[in-house]
């Protein structure tokens, strides 16, 4: 426990000291586009409350604090869809999922956990809307309300099912994953914003370069070869691995929900600007780095 608190002071100390820092410089220089960078910040604030409910209390308040998460990305997610009534029913069954998957975490069930969205909820979830609504407009309703279960949902529950699949490493491996995560994202937007010239892509987000893509992937090899040792079990090579791992699998993440979220409001009233500050923004790599680093470490390790 002590050791537990002297993490939890070092990282709240950390997080003021960014905050000012980051407070000051936006009032410096107004004219730059910072909103990404503050959505981190308040990432980062979140994660570590609910980590520190998982270090000081029991799991399970921090397994019902990452499920309200889910709820509110995917319900933010449907929001920006374009839908009619006969899309409200598949829509209350997605919700109806949440705490069940949630459940089989709980209850530490792994191979119910890992099928019961991608088989199960994709499998029977259709037929509600074809049995009463018929077939118009039948695919794109089902598999625009699946692909969000699929990020929003079995994505994000990953981080619950850490401290499920290894009480001993589990909140130490969440924040080591989330510290990198956030870590990957902000050195990619300083970056793209002084520095970025060649655009990846830019027609789904134009605030991605080549060169914060760069300098965030040597930043997050770093910072993880220098947080393994106090955060996690691995060896060096795994270490370092595992910041290049989280880094190229969050910029994916990111870049995925940059183009959902321009193909869902081309022609809606509201601006992609308009979005910045949201839950996607906060959780959209944590949608891919949260499964893939918990699979790579089920595969080379025994304690998960």
């Amino acid at each position: 426990m002590v050791s537990a608190l002297w993490t939890l002071g070092v990282i709240f100390a950390s997080l003021v000291f960014i905050t000012i820092a980051f407070y000051i410089v936006r009032k410096k220089q107004p004219d730059k586009d910072f909103d990404a960078i503050s959505a981190r910040i308040g990432t980062w604030w979140g994660m570590f409350f609910i980590f520190s409910l998982a270090t000081l209390f029991n799991p399970a308040v921090s397994l019902l604090s990452l499920m309200v998460l889910t709820f509110f990305s995917l319900k933010e997610y449907f929001s920006m869809i374009k839908t009619r009534k006969a899309d409200r029913r598949i829509f209350l069954w997605a919700y109806l999922s949440i705490p069940i998957q949630f459940y089989w975490i709980y209850t530490g069930w792994y191979g119910m956990f890992i099928v019961f969205i991608p088989i199960y909820v994709f499998l029977f979830l259709p037929l509600p809307r074809l049995l009463t609504k018929g077939t118009v407009g039948f695919l794109r309703s089902v598999s625009s309300t699946q692909w969000g279960l699929m990020l929003m949902v079995f994505g994000l529950s990953h981080l619950a099912y850490y401290q499920i699949a290894t009480p001993e490493y589990g909140a130490e491996l969440v924040l080591f994953l989330v510290v990198l995560t956030q870590v990957n994202d902000v050195v990619h937007s300083l970056v793209s914003i002084y520095f970025g010239k060649r655009k990846i892509v830019p027609t789904a987000n134009p605030n991605m370069t080549w060169e914060g893509f760069v300098f965030a992937l040597l930043a997050t090899t770093a910072a993880s070869y220098w947080l393994y040792p106090h955060l996690t079990p691995f060896d060096p090579a795994f270490g370092v691995w595992a910041g290049v791992l989280i880094s190229v699998s969050g910029f994916f993440g990111a870049l995925t929900i940059s183009v959902l979220k321009r193909d869902l409001l081309i022609g809606d009233d509201p601006k992609p600007e308009e979005g910045k500050n949201s839950y996607l923004n906060r959780v959209d790599s944590l949608t891919y780095t949260s499964p893939i680093f918990f699979h790579a470490i089920r595969y080379f390790f025994d304690f998960m």
